[in-house]
């Protein structure tokens, strides 16, 4: 019992220390005046609501590769606002399935935005008053997920996360990213239920947590996370719809709030996914994500005769 939580610590140390490094001296800022520093007023990979747990963690070694597009509706006009990426994550159990270890990023990104939309966003001349295009690579997540309950006949799962965003990304001037670190941590509650002779998987989850990022030069903006879960399967096929968001101090664009629904088609190993998400407050952009998940069994529960986490 002790290996996981050991290595658990070892991140969480490993995380904020890195965190800690990356702040920036404090000389007196004015807390009355917003940053715009905020998801609103950057583009979709700034900061986006992060994918939530459900209360478990993974036992098998997966590879996520998608490709997104994002329509901005700023104006309510999507040629206004387009951006395109390639999307990584990786989980790893390490030595045990009550511990991950997950790292995800855009890996590359091309984007669109036009004058009318970058003066709205405050950007700094001369780029306020002409189109912008052009390539970026994203920040990349690094989180620790430890599984502190697993579900039984009187118990729920509950699995908690602590997570580091980086500043790897470029571009701030053009308003495609945050120059500056973050952090995140939560907890996810989630239960299962199976009908049908097994046939049928229904599971609901809730989480809730801390979000916080450096803005200008000696504050930051700290935020109350927030998720509900539901989540459908039926042989091969699953569905999901996640309802999230996070509520910042400053009340200035840093209170986004989205809609995410999935559906997976399931070929062994493989899962061929279809997502859609939608911004109902300052993250305006619907987002349309094909892409695949593929598993590695690599602590061999399958051949122990334990179960694969559905």
């Amino acid at each position: 019992m002790k290996r996981p939580f050991n290595i658990l610590l070892t991140l969480l140390a490993l995380l904020f220390s890195g965190a800690a490094m990356a702040q920036t001296k404090i000389i007196d800022p004015n807390l009355a005046v917003s940053s715009k520093i905020a998801p609103a007023y950057f583009g979709p990979n700034a900061f986006p609501v992060p994918d939530m747990l459900d209360g478990r963690t993974s036992s098998e070694l997966k590879l996520e590769l998608y490709g997104d597009c994002f329509l901005g509706t700023t104006t309510g006009r999507v040629a206004d606002d387009i951006t395109s990426d390639l999307f990584a994550k990786i989980t790893i159990p390490l030595f045990t399935p009550k511990v991950n270890l997950t790292v995800w990023m855009p890996i590359f990104e091309y984007f669109y935005t036009s004058a009318e939309l970058n003066a709205l966003r405050r950007l700094p001349a001369p780029y306020d008053k002409m189109a912008l295009q052009g390539y970026d690579s994203g920040d990349v997540y690094v989180s620790a997920d430890v599984r502190i309950l697993s579900q039984d006949r009187h118990h729920v799962d509950i699995a908690g996360r602590a997570a580091l965003k980086t500043a790897s990304a470029n571009k701030f001037t053009e308003g495609r990213c945050y120059d500056a670190p973050g952090y995140f941590f939560d907890v996810a509650i989630g239960r299962g239920f199976e009908f049908g002779g097994g046939n049928h998987n229904l599971r609901i989850a809730a989480s809730v947590g801390f979000l916080c990022w450096q803005t200008d030069n000696g504050r930051q903006n700290d935020a109350v996370m927030y998720g509900a879960k539901v989540a459908y399967q039926y042989k091969k096929f699953s569905i999901d719809t996640t309802f999230g968001g996070y509520c910042g101090w400053e009340r200035d664009g840093d209170r986004p709030m989205t809609l995410k629904t999935n559906f997976s088609y399931h070929i062994g190993a493989l899962a061929l996914q279809a997502g859609h998400q939608v911004g109902f407050m300052d993250w305006p952009y619907h987002q349309i994500r094909v892409g695949a998940t593929y598993a590695f069994d690599i602590l061999n529960r399958k051949k122990g005769g334990e179960p694969k986490d559905i």
